[in-house]
Order: C-alpha cells, then sequence, then structure tokens
C-alpha cells in the first residue's frame, strides 16, 4: 500500500468544542454542545459504522462458495433420494 493510498484510508477525527459564556447556564451549555455535535455529523458516522463487517478477501469468498456448492449437492442428493420434501416457491 502507497503512501498515497494510506493517506485516503485514514478516518478524520472531528473535535466539537464549545466554551461557556459569562452569563450561560449549564443546560444551554449542553444543548448548544449537543447542537454542534448534530451539525458535525459524528453521531451519524458513528452510528453508520457499528456493525460494519469487513470486506471478505478473495480466499474467503472461494471457501464461502465452495461451501455452498457443498451444502448443495448434499441437498439435491436427499431430494432425489425422497428423504427432504423440495422448496416451496411462492
Amino acid at each position: 500500500m502507497s503512501k498515497a493510498e494510506a493517506h485516503v484510508k485514514v478516518e478524520r477525527m472531528i473535535n466539537v468544542e464549545v466554551k461557556r459564556g459569562a452569563n450561560e447556564n449549564n443546560v444551554s451549555l449542553i444543548k448548544r454542545f449537543t447542537k454542534r455535535v448534530q451539525g458535525a455529523g459524528i453521531l451519524r458516522k458513528v452510528r453508520s459504522l457499528r456493525y460494519k463487517d469487513r470486506n471478505v478477501s478473495p480466499y474467503g469468498k472461494k471457501k464461502q462458495m465452495l461451501k455452498r456448492i457443498e451444502r448443495e449437492k448434499v441437498r439435491e442428493k436427499l431430494l432425489r433420494l425422497g428423504k427432504i420434501a423440495p422448496r416451496q416457491t411462492r
């Protein structure tokens, strides 16, 4: 991986900073902070990445396909022997 590719893959971290005004109470400070966080899109980004799986490698894809083919062969054999019922389509 080249330096350019590594640079592209780095996620930018956004820090939200809010300073308290002289006559500002805690509730309004928290509201202002919340608005800034929403505006920056931090929560949206974090929630979208929460359950993200990494990409499967070509070897992993091959293993998955071989398992699937093997299961299909076993199913077809059981169907021909009459041990399982065929799948019902709508």
